[in-house]
C-alpha cells in the first residue's frame, strides 16, 4: 500500500505512479491510498491499481490512513516523500504493533539552511523522531543515504539507496508546440521552493538576447512569476505552458536544463535531462546534485545565491557550438529493489 494527498503533478507522485505500475507488471497487488483522486497526474494512473479515496484534496484527511490500513493490512506501507511523514508518524502511534513495516523515501533536502533558525532546530528535532516510526528509509543517492543517517540518526542498515525508475516516453501525451529556435527549458511545480524567479531574473542578462525560456509547471506562484516576466519586459521569450504529461520532448530540444531550487531531493528533472543529451544547469539544492552532474560535460553546479555565477553558467552552456553531453542511461534495477526489500520486511513482520 502507498498513500499520497492528491495528484497535482509534483515529482514524488509521478515517481509514485511510475513505481506503482512497475509493481503491477510483476504481479504484485499494489493499493493507492489518495485524500482525492484529482490533478493532472490521475490520466497516468497505472491500470490495475486498487484506487482508495478518502474524500478531500487537504493534508489533514491523510488522518484517515490508519482505519484504512487496519482495513486493508497491506504487507508494507510505502510513504513516497519527506512531506507524508507526519502521516505516517500518526499511523505508527495509532496502529501500533499492528502497523505494517513503514518505508519511507527521502524526497527533499533533509539539512535546509535557507530556513529560520529556530525552524530550522524544530526540523532537525522533527528528523530525529523518524527512527521511532518509519521501518525502514530508502535514499535515492549514497550521498543522500548518508544525509538521512546523519539528520535521523537512524542505524545505517535500516537505510538502502534505490534510484527512481526511469522517465520513459508517453506514447499518448497530448504534443506541445516547442519555442523555435533555442531555449532555455525549467521542469517543476510554480511553487517558491523552485525559485523560477532567479532563472527569469537571470534571462536579460544573457548574452543571447533572442533566447527564451520555457517553464514547464504548474502552482501558486504563477501569478508573482507572470508579473516578474511584465515588469522585466519579457512577454515575448517567457512560455508558461502549465503541466505536460511528457517533459522529454521539451527536454531533448532545449539548448540546456535549468533548476534553481533552493532545496531538492534527488532531482528527478536532472536525471531526466542527462538522458536526453541535454545539459543542466542547477543550483546546489541537495547533496545529490553533485552527485548527478558529476563531470563538468554534463553542466554546471551554481551557488543558490550567485546570480553573476548562474546567468555566467548560462552563458556558457548557451554559447553556439557548445559541444552536449552523451544521453545517459540508467542504470539497474529500481522497481526490482524496491521489491526485494518490501519482501525482506514482510518476511521479518511474520516471523
Amino acid at each position: 500500500m502507498a498513500f499520497a494527498e492528491t495528484l497535482q503533478g509534483g515529482g514524488v507522485e509521478r515517481a509514485l505512479l511510475r513505481m506503482a505500475g512497475g509493481w503491477l507488471a510483476r504481479g504484485h497487488r499494489v493499493t493507492l491510498v489518495l485524500g482525492a483522486c484529482e490533478g493532472p497526474l490521475a490520466a497516468e494512473l497505472p491500470a490495475g491499481i486498487e484506487l482508495i479515496e478518502l474524500g478531500s484534496p487537504h493534508y489533514p484527511i491523510l488522518l484517515r490512513l490508519a482505519g484504512v490500513v487496519r482495513k486493508v493490512d497491506p504487507d508494507v506501507l510505502f510513504c513516497p516523500g519527506n512531506y507524508y511523514t507526519a502521516a505516517a508518524a500518526l499511523i505508527r502511534l495509532q496502529l501500533g504493533r499492528r502497523a505494517p513495516p513503514i518505508i519511507a523515501k527521502v524526497s527533499n533536502a533533509l539539512v535546509r539552511p535557507e530556513m529560520w533558525r529556530f525552524v530550522a532546530w524544530g526540523y532537525q528535532r522533527w528528523l530525529r523522531w523518524h527512527p521511532a516510526f518509519l521501518t525502514h528509509v530508502v535514499a535515492m543517492t549514497p550521498a543522500m543515504a548518508r544525509e538521512a543517517v546523519d539528520e535521523m540518526r537512524i542505524p545505517p542498515e535500516r537505510v538502502s539507496v534505490i534510484a527512481n525508475p526511469p522517465a520513459e516516453r508517453i506514447a499518448d501525451a497530448a504534443q506541445m508546440a516547442l519555442p523555435s529556435g533555442r531555449y532555455i527549458v525549467g521542469v517543476g511545480r510554480l511553487e517558491p521552493q523552485k525559485r523560477w524567479d532567479r532563472l527569469i531574473d537571470a534571462l536579460p542578462r544573457l548574452a543571447d538576447r533572442d533566447i527564451r525560456l520555457l517553464l514547464l509547471g504548474e502552482g501558486t506562484a504563477r501569478a508573482g512569476l507572470e508579473a516578474q516576466v511584465a515588469r522585466l519586459g519579457l512577454g515575448e521569450r517567457v512560455i508558461m505552458p502549465g503541466h505536460v504529461s511528457d517533459p522529454l520532448p521539451a527536454l531533448k530540444h532545449a539548448t540546456v536544463a535549468a533548476l534553481t531550487s533552493d532545496f531538492e531531493g534527488v532531482p528527478g528533472v536532472i536525471r531526466e535531462a542527462l538522458s536526453q543529451g541535454t545539459p543542466v544547469v542547477a543550483t546546489e539544492a541537495s547533496v545529490a546534485v553533485r552527485e548527478l552532474i558529476d563531470s563538468p560535460a554534463l553542466g554546471t553546479v551554481v551557488a543558490r545565491e550567485d546570480a553573476e555565477e548562474l546567468v555566467a553558467a548560462l552563458d556558457h552552456w548557451l554559447e553556439p557550438g557548445r559541444p552536449r553531453p552523451l544521453p545517459r542511461e540508467d542504470e539497474g534495477d529500481p522497481v526490482g529493489d524496491y521489491l526485494a526489500l518490501f519482501s525482506r520486511l514482510a518476511r521479518q513482520r511474520i516471523a
